[in-house]
C-alpha cells in the first residue's frame, strides 16, 4: 500500500472490521473501479449496452449503472456531450437508486453538488413534481446546474442556500429528501489522497457537527409520510450509525426503513437497518446509507404556487413550441425579461432563496423572436422536434459542432430555414440556424468540446 494513512484512522478501521482490516488495506493496491450511470430520461441501459463501443458490467446496486475500464475517456465522447451518461464512482450510485423517488414527487436533495445524484433523481421523476437541489457554495452550484441541463431535467430549481433559509420556506414540503452530507471522506482517500490531509486537519468530529445541523433542518422539512436518506462517503460510526441514533433520539416521530441487500452489502455496525459499502467487499470506493420515514401521513399535496400573472404563448414562440409536438401548460410559463422559462408543478418562487434556475430555461424573446436555449435543446431528440438533422457518432461533424463551427450540410441533409436541432444518433446536442445548406453553431460556448 504506496498510500499513507494516519495513525489514528488505521487504529479505528481495525477496530471497526476486526479480522476483515487486513482485506480493506489490500484494497488500496487494487485498480480503482469507474462507473458510468446511464440517463433513462434517453434512453434505456439495454439501449446503451447495444450502442457504446465499450466493454461495460453491471453495477448491482442500480438498474442503469455500468462498470468500465477507465482506460476509456468516456468524457471525451458525443454522447457525453448529449447528456446520455453520468460518469459517477459506481458506490456513489446507490444513495439515489435507493430513495424511492416517484413521478409527482416533491424531492430535496439537499448537498447536491456537483450533481450525481440530483440527476438520477431527476431522470426518475420524468418531468413530474419538483427536484429542488440545493448547494450552499454557488460556484458548485453553477456546476450542478449544468449537469441538470445536460441530462435533460426540465423540473429542477437550484439554489444555493443554507439548510436553515430553505427549511424556513419550505416546512413539511418534500416528501422525499437526500442528504448525502459533507463528510471527512474516508472512503475517498484512494481516489483523492488530498482528502487524506483533510481528515488529518478536521475529521470525523469536525464533520458530525456539521452533520446534525443539516440533518436537524432537513427532518423540518419532510412531510409527515416521507422519507428521507442520509448518506456518506466515510466509515466513521461518529458520522454514520451515530448520526442515525442521534437522529431517532432526537426526533421521535422518525423510524428506520429497512434498505435492501445484494452481494457484497452489509448492515450497520451496531445500528438495523443501515446499509455498508466497503471497498473489499464492493467493486467501489465505499458508502454508508440509512433510510428513515416520518411517521404520520400527509394526504393532501403541498402547494407552494402563487398566482402568476398570465403568459400567452404567441408568434414565433408559439410555432416553436407546436414543432416540438409536446403539450405545454402555459399556466406553467413565466417570462421574467426577455428570458422564459417552463416551472416545474406546484412551483413557487420563494423571495429571499438564491435561485440559479427555476425550471427549465426555454430561450429568450426579444420583439416576438424566439430564440431557444442550450437547456432546451437537451430535453429534445430528433422525434420530438421535427426540425432537425441528426449525424451520425463517427461523423466527424458532430465534433465540429461541439467545437462552435460552421457546419455544411451535404445533399438531401438541408432541413429547410430557421432553426435546427442538431442530434448525434438522435440525440439532441443544440441548436443551429440554417441557411443555404449551412449551420450556423448556436452551441452554448461554455459547453464547447475542449
Amino acid at each position: 500500500m504506496k498510500i499513507q494513512l494516519p495513525n489514528e484512522f488505521l487504529q479505528e478501521m481495525e477496530s471497526l472490521l476486526g479480522e476483515e482490516y487486513g482485506q480493506y488495506l489490500d484494497s488500496f493496491d487494487r485498480p480503482r473501479n469507474y462507473g458510468l450511470r446511464v440517463n433513462t430520461l434517453k434512453w434505456t441501459p439495454e439501449e446503451c449496452e447495444k450502442r457504446l463501443p465499450w466493454p461495460l458490467e453491471p453495477v448491482p446496486w442500480t438498474e442503469n449503472g455500468f462498470f468500465y475500464d477507465g482506460r476509456f475517456q468516456l468524457s471525451k465522447d458525443p454522447y457525453y456531450y448529449g447528456g446520455l451518461y453520468y460518469l459517477q464512482e459506481p458506490s456513489a450510485m446507490a444513495p439515489a437508486a435507493l430513495l424511492p423517488v416517484e413521478p409527482g414527487d416533491m424531492v430535496l436533495d439537499l448537498c447536491a453538488a456537483p450533481g450525481g445524484k440530483s440527476t438520477e433523481l431527476g431522470a426518475r421523476m420524468k418531468g413530474r413534481g419538483m427536484l429542488v437541489a440545493n448547494d450552499v457554495s454557488s460556484s458548485r452550484a453553477k456546476g450542478l446546474l449544468k449537469n441538470l441541463e445536460l441530462f435533460g431535467v426540465a423540473n429542477a430549481c437550484v439554489t444555493s442556500e443554507t439548510p436553515e433559509r430553505l427549511a424556513a420556506v419550505f416546512p413539511e414540503f418534500f416528501n422525499k429528501i437526500l442528504v448525502d452530507a459533507p463528510c471527512s471522506g474516508e472512503g475517498m482517500f484512494r481516489k483523492d489522497p488530498d482528502m487524506i490531509k483533510d481528515w488529518a486537519e478536521r475529521g470525523p468530529k469536525y464533520y458530525s457537527l456539521i452533520q446534525r445541523e443539516i440533518l436537524k433542518e432537513a427532518v423540518k422539512m419532510l412531510r409527515p409520510g416521507g422519507t428521507l436518506l442520509y448518506s456518506t462517503c466515510t466509515f466513521s460510526r461518529a458520522e454514520d450509525e451515530e448520526m442515525v441514533q442521534w437522529v431517532l433520539e432526537s426526533f421521535p416521530g422518525m423510524e428506520p426503513v429497512p434498505l435492501p441487500a445484494f452481494e457484497g452489502a452489509c448492515g450497520g455496525i451496531g445500528l438495523t437497518g443501515c446499509l455498508r459499502l466497503f471497498p473489499h467487499k464492493v467493486r467501489g470506493e465505499g458508502h454508508f446509507m440509512a433510510l428513515l420515514k416520518k411517521k404520520g401521513s400527509k394526504e393532501e399535496r403541498p402547494d407552494a404556487s402563487r398566482r402568476r400573472e398570465d403568459f400567452k404563448p404567441e408568434g414565433e414562440f408559439a410555432d416553436f413550441l407546436k414543432d416540438t409536438g409536446f403539450i405545454w401548460d402555459p399556466g406553467r410559463m413565466a417570462k421574467k425579461q426577455d428570458r422564459i422559462y417552463y416551472l416545474p408543478e406546484g412551483f413557487s418562487q420563494a423571495p429571499g432563496l438564491r435561485y440559479l434556475r427555476t425550471g427549465l430555461f426555454m430561450g429568450t424573446l426579444k420583439k416576438e423572436r424566439f430564440e431557444p436555449s442550450q437547456a432546451l435543446a437537451m430535453t429534445l431528440g430528433e422525434r420530438s422536434y421535427g426540425s432537425s438533422v441528426s449525424f451520425d457518432r463517427e461523423d466527424e461533424r458532430v465534433i465540429r459542432y461541439l467545437k462552435g463551427e460552421t457546419i455544411a450540410l451535404k445533399e438531401g441533409e438541408d432541413p429547410g430555414k430557421g432553426w435546427c436541432l442538431v442530434c448525434v444518433d438522435g440525440f439532441g446536442l443544440g441548436f443551429a440556424r440554417r441557411n443555404n445548406g449551412m449551420l450556423k453553431n448556436k452551441y452554448y460556448p461554455g459547453w464547447r468540446w475542449q
